[in-house]
């Protein structure tokens, strides 16, 4: 079977596409891989050695949600096609909207990872104004939407969006994330750590809460902090109240502070999936969440819920589980059976095949 599969580089989808292309390489697919965005890093793509039967193609084309990317759209939709030309793949799996709309007869799987409009209703309460640039973005994604053979969504919160936003459809299923637990390790002793994954002025992360209230427990937050705003910079600040930030982290940082910490810290308001939290439960972390439907259905009772956007309520369940080393260790533990149950990368995949079955004309052999 022959499968072309398209990423971006500059988000969670590349890691989503690691595991996913490592997994269907490993079951005999032969995969081709286009990436947009950015042209990854050597560090982004060495995972890739280890594949040498995969094709990789890298390109810069803008993606859909980016400021004037019209034209970038139309060019990387005649370079997909000459690639379908060349490769004849049998199915398409597409990280991008826009792809759905492509006129072919191959079939086209499309990936709702995320979406302008609903992040925007969920971060500011409203509706996004009415600009000639949502409105084409919104005429996109329906594009796309209506073109492909089926639509999956990470999670059933991001599938309940889609249908509102965009109508409902009768070919969308959900196959939730999963990464490999052997990149994680579960098995060290932990230090009196809370970690947090985002980018500091990232609304929808908003690992923000962690700055508006005081804490007991060291806490660490790995991403980028160089705001605009040389308030949100004030180091004596962030000292006072127990909060240190690291700066952006290699994927091998990550996995060691993972590894120390012993409390994740899921401040997310509009969260789709969530790879930084089953991440951390792989390296068994407990998972203190937002109260968030998202969260909910993914942890359901393996995590410890802090009162929706409410920084004081999060400092408060931060330092009960600092103060109760059994319960501390009992949500990780519930978290981390619930991640090894649920969302490993060979589910993932498991669930990919087992579509692709579905689409695939008779005769082409799945694996």
């Amino acid at each position: 079977m022959r499968v072309l599969v398209t990423a971006d580089t500059v988000g969670g989808v590349w890691t989503y596409t690691r595991e996913l292309v490592t997994g269907l390489a490993k079951r005999g697919v032969e995969v081709t891989l286009v990436s947009f965005g950015e042209i990854p890093t050597n560090a982004q793509s060495e995972w890739l050695d280890a594949l040498p039967g995969v094709d990789f193609r890298a390109t810069a084309f803008k993606l859909e949600w980016m400021q004037e990317s019209a034209d970038d759209l139309i060019a990387a939709s005649e370079f997909l096609r000459d690639i379908i030309a060349e490769k004849r793949p049998d199915l398409l799996h597409f990280s991008q909207y826009c792809f759905g709309a492509m006129d072919t007869a191959v079939p086209k799987v499309v990936v709702a990872h995320s979406d302008v409009v609903s992040w925007w209703v969920t971060v500011h309460g409203e509706e996004p104004p009415t600009n000639e640039w949502i409105k084409g973005y919104r005429e996109v994604v329906q594009r796309g939407l209506d073109g492909a053979d089926t639509v999956v969504a990470p999670s059933k919160w991001m599938l309940g969006q889609i249908n509102e936003l965009y109508g409902t459809r009768k070919s969308g299923t959900v196959i939730y994330n999963g990464r490999n637990p052997g990149l994680f390790n579960p098995h060290v002793g932990k230090d009196d750590l809370v970690i947090a994954v985002g980018r500091l002025w990232d609304k929808a992360k908003q690992v923000s809460l962690l700055m508006d209230a005081s804490h007991k427990v060291p806490v660490w937050i790995a991403g980028e902090e160089q705001h605009p705003d040389s308030a949100f910079r004030s180091d004596q600040k962030l000292r006072a109240r127990g909060v240190r930030f690291c700066g952006k982290q290699s994927e091998a940082q990550l996995r060691q502070l993972f590894s120390r910490a012993s409390i994740y810290a899921a401040t997310s308001r509009y969260e789709p999936f969530g790879l930084a939290p089953l991440e951390a439960a792989l390296s068994r972390c407990a998972i203190v969440a937002n109260d968030i439907p998202t969260f909910h259905e993914l942890w359901g009772e393996t995590a410890l819920y802090f009162q929706h956007n409410d920084a004081r309520d999060l400092a408060r369940k931060l330092e009960r589980l600092q103060n109760d080393p059994e319960l501390r260790m009992t949500y990780a533990n519930l978290a981390y059976g619930r991640a090894r149950q649920r969302f490993t990368a060979e589910r993932m995949v498991d669930d990919y095949m087992n579509l692709y079955q579905t689409l695939v004309p008779a005769g082409v052999a799945v694996a």
